[in-house]
């Protein structure tokens, strides 16, 4: 097989990158591990006739990639946008969130002020992020084109105006646990919106960094509001699916049920990859959408590498601490208090930021929490292409559940997912009696079913360590690897995770100037 390029990885960066590569001219071959492209993306039959995917909400991708690949001519659709987030109540007094707006029945007139004034600055605040995701980011060096990279960053930061630049850099590398408790009484507001500083990373309110990572989750440049919440038509996977055609019309082949073992070098240059089977196809040029970690320390080892290198992949930070849950139902559960329009909206379990930080509080000991926080979908009210007829499928990422439980999953599943059900039930009572089939994904088989080291979904932790030109490791920030003509391009390349397709565009950017 003669290529130019081998994408490692069908996820939506390897076909963003394949698809922007193919564009200009250059010949690329996907190779995916899976009989279907997606990875945690991809949209999977979980028991007969319920499909779901991992990753159940898009609020990152990119607007600009959805137009420059076409991805509506794809069938790209989405179920329902701009969903609402219900913070849900035991009794039934929901509070609702949305986009400039916060409402409850015991909410004060001072609180819902106070989130118009909050979602005024964190939004800003998320544009100065939103503006980095198409970047390169810049090197910490004395080179021209460095300097003046990071002197527009900082020009950026001075033009949000006197006060909020102060207010940027007072709470930007702090906790949300004091943002929130500075800003809001209601216990059921401040517990919702420390839920999106936490969810999918290894920390907790009162950690450093979770204001970063909440402004992350704000900094799409989707063309809604900050941090718009959709429902893609046909679930995720309709995504990754229309990548994957934008990618083919290019002229990108795609190869499913290619697993590749490891990455071939002649001296000091790559020459291409040998896949499980003992195929090798010859490239000189590969990118990897895998994580960093894999890809550095598995598929091309550390023997390598200079140690120095080798060291610094080795300890990347990729221990997730978010589970996965599908339920196959028969008709909709029962949420006390929660008309079906709100049972459509997206559903947080967060009562208040203190049982967050509770929850937290068990991974830091190698144990599941007890009382899980979980962000809920049932996506099936909009798009029943999910379910049979009158039948429905709840989705819900929850935490906190560590990659490395000292009991060790085998064991622990099962009380797991007993610990899961019994807090839905809290909020609705009757969900077991509607479940039909179920399916439990932990971070150890996410780690071995989509080859996520650590399974964690953005490949290695957001955090200001590990960001811009730091991620995934210092002199490697740029997509290129210490190896000739190996490239990374995946969730653990800046900006970070999340369904967004920049890290591929900007890889393949990266290519195609050398």
């Amino acid at each position: 097989m003669n290529v130019d390029t081998i994408i490692i990885g069908g996820g939506h960066n390897g076909l963003v990158c394949a698809a922007y590569l193919a564009k200009a001219g250059k010949k690329v071959t996907v190779l995916e591990a899976a009989d279907q492209v997606g990875g945690a993306a991809a949209t999977r039959e979980f028991a007969p006739g319920y499909r779901a995917s991992v990753a159940h909400l898009l609020y990152l991708l990119d607007k600009d990639i959805s137009k420059e690949l076409a991805l509506e001519s794809y069938g790209l659709r989405m179920a329902k946008s701009g969903l609402k987030t219900i913070a849900l109540a035991e009794n039934g007094k929901h509070v609702s969130i949305s986009s400039d707006a916060v409402e409850g029945a015991d909410l004060s007139s001072e609180d819902k002020a106070a989130y118009r004034e909050y979602r005024r600055f964190m939004s800003k605040f998320a544009g100065i992020f939103s503006g980095l995701h198409n970047k390169i980011p810049p090197r910490i060096t004395r080179e021209r084109s460095d300097m003046i990279a990071l002197g527009k960053m900082a020009l950026n930061v001075r033009m949000l105006g006197r006060d909020d630049m102060r207010e940027l850099l007072r709470i930007g590398a702090i906790n949300i646990y004091d943002v929130l408790k500075e800003n809001f009484d209601d216990p059921l507001l401040r517990g919702a919106l420390s839920l999106d500083a936490v969810l999918g990373t290894n920390s907790g309110p009162r950690s450093n960094n979770s204001v970063f990572t909440a402004l992350h989750r704000m900094s799409g440049n989707n063309g809604g509001a900050a941090g718009d919440v959709s429902i893609p038509l046909g679930g995720m996977g309709a995504v990754t699916e229309a990548l994957a055609a934008a990618a083919r019309k290019a002229g990108a082949e795609i190869l499913t049920g290619s697993p590749v073992s490891s990455i071939l070098l002649d001296g000091d240059d790559v020459k291409g990859v040998q896949l499980a089977n003992g195929e090798q196809i010859a490239a000189s040029v590969v990118v990897s959408n895998a994580d960093p970690k894999t890809t550095m320390m598995s598929l091309l080892r550390a023997r390598h590498l200079e140690a120095g290198f080798a060291w610094k992949f080795g300890n990347i930070r990729a221990s997730g601490s978010a589970a996965k849950l599908h339920l196959a139902l028969d008709g909709l559960p029962d949420f006390k208090g929660a008309s079906q329009e709100q049972l459509g909206e997206r559903l947080v379990i967060a009562p208040n930021v203190e049982y967050v930080e509770r929850a937290f509080n068990h991974s830091k000991y190698g144990e599941f929490s007890s009382h899980p926080v979980a962000e809920i979908t049932i996506p099936s009210i909009h798009d029943n292409s999910l379910a049979p007829d009158g039948k429905h499928v709840l989705s819900a990422i929850v935490q906190y559940a560590p990659r490395n439980l000292g009991a060790g999953w085998s064991e622990s599943k099962r009380e797991f997912a007993d610990t899961v059900m019994n807090t839905l039930s809290e909020y609705a009572p009757d969900i077991r009696d509607k479940v039909v089939a179920s399916e439990l994904l932990t971070p150890e088989d996410i780690e071995t079913d989509f080859r996520m080291a650590g399974g964690h979904w953005h490949h290695c932790e957001l955090s200001l360590d590990q960001f811009l030109m730091l991620r995934p490791v210092p002199k490697s920030a740029q997509y290129r690897t210490p190896v000739e003509g190996l490239y990374l391009c995946g969730a653990g390349c800046h900006p970070g995770g999340g369904v967004m397709g920049s890290a591929g565009r900007n890889a393949a950017s990266v290519v195609l100037a050398q």
